[in-house]
């Protein structure tokens, strides 16, 4: 019977913290700041990555530096807005103190402005030598375009030797390559930016949310409190009433007309009153 292999759970890889920032990042930080200032500044990625308001004496103290110099180094990266600082008051000393905080996503970007135009100078020589000709000057090892040549006869005005086509097959190769090698570096950069990006984003909206809850706990808590204030007075002006149960109010009815008796006409009694006797006529006497 063949043994079936046992299925091994694969590893997962842990997501890296808050503020935490890997190797790939690092080094592309230090190749702006080598690129912006000098060798020597690029320690100062290590100590600045991944923190917040850093205090610029302990900058100064790990890269065996005075104040001053590590504030010119910080005041350069500042100017570019690789970083940013904030200032407390020594309450002892009196002066105040510079807390120092990188940029990232900042730093990124200008990374990825420069390889970009660093690109756009090698495609234009590229271009250039493939589209034209170029003559060069052995003894002098100074290589002119076409144009150049023609205006001096093809002849070099320093040491006044005829130039050599030269053969630009392998300049282009070198360039070609370097543009190849200068693109991957760009989708690189133009990832973690991109990453970092969305790192911002979820910060924010974070923020956004949990100052959100705070109003809607504030607004909570300050109608309790007016809604207890108004029982307070009412309990001491004695007209605290109680819930009573409402009572489901009847339709009322459209009162009925009645229908209304005719009077009788009263009958006067004329029994005990004296009845009045006709009056007797006068007989009329006949005339002779």
């Amino acid at each position: 019977m063949s043994k079936e292999k046992s299925k091994k759970p694969k590893k997962e890889t842990p997501k890296p913290k808050i503020g935490e920032v890997d190797k790939r990042q690092i080094k592309l930080l230090k190749s702006v700041i080598e690129d912006l200032i000098n060798k020597q500044s690029v320690e100062i990625i290590d100590l600045l990555a991944g923190k917040k308001n850093v205090n610029e004496f302990a900058i100064a103290e790990k890269l065996k530096l005075t104040i001053n110099q590590t504030r010119n180094i910080l005041y350069k990266l500042s100017d570019f807005g690789l970083v940013s600082f904030i200032r407390k008051k020594d309450k002892r000393k009196g002066w105040y103190i510079y807390f120092w905080t990188l940029d990232i996503f900042q730093s990124l970007s200008l990374l990825e402005e420069k390889l970009k135009n660093k690109l756009k100078v090698l495609e234009t020589q590229s271009h250039n030598r493939t589209q034209g000709r170029h003559y060069l000057c052995t003894t002098c090892s100074i290589e002119v375009n076409e144009e150049t040549a023609l205006l001096n006869d093809f002849i070099c005005p320093e040491c006044e030797e005829v130039y050599e086509l030269s053969d630009d097959s392998e300049v282009i190769e070198h360039i070609g390559k370097n543009i190849d090698k200068l693109k991957r570096e760009i989708i690189l950069v133009s990832e973690e930016r991109i990453k970092q990006e969305e790192k911002i984003g979820k910060e924010k909206q974070r923020k956004i949310n949990r100052a959100e809850k705070e109003k809607q706990l504030k607004r909570k808590l300050k109608r309790e409190e007016t809604k207890r204030a108004k029982e307070k007075l009412l309990k001491k002006e004695g007209k605290l009433k109680k819930k009573k149960p409402t009572k489901k109010k009847m339709p009322k009815k459209k009162p009925t007309k009645k229908a209304t008796k005719k009077k009788k006409p009263i009958r006067k009694n004329t029994k005990n009153k004296p009845s009045k006797k006709p009056a007797k006529k006068k007989p009329i006497k006949k005339k002779k």
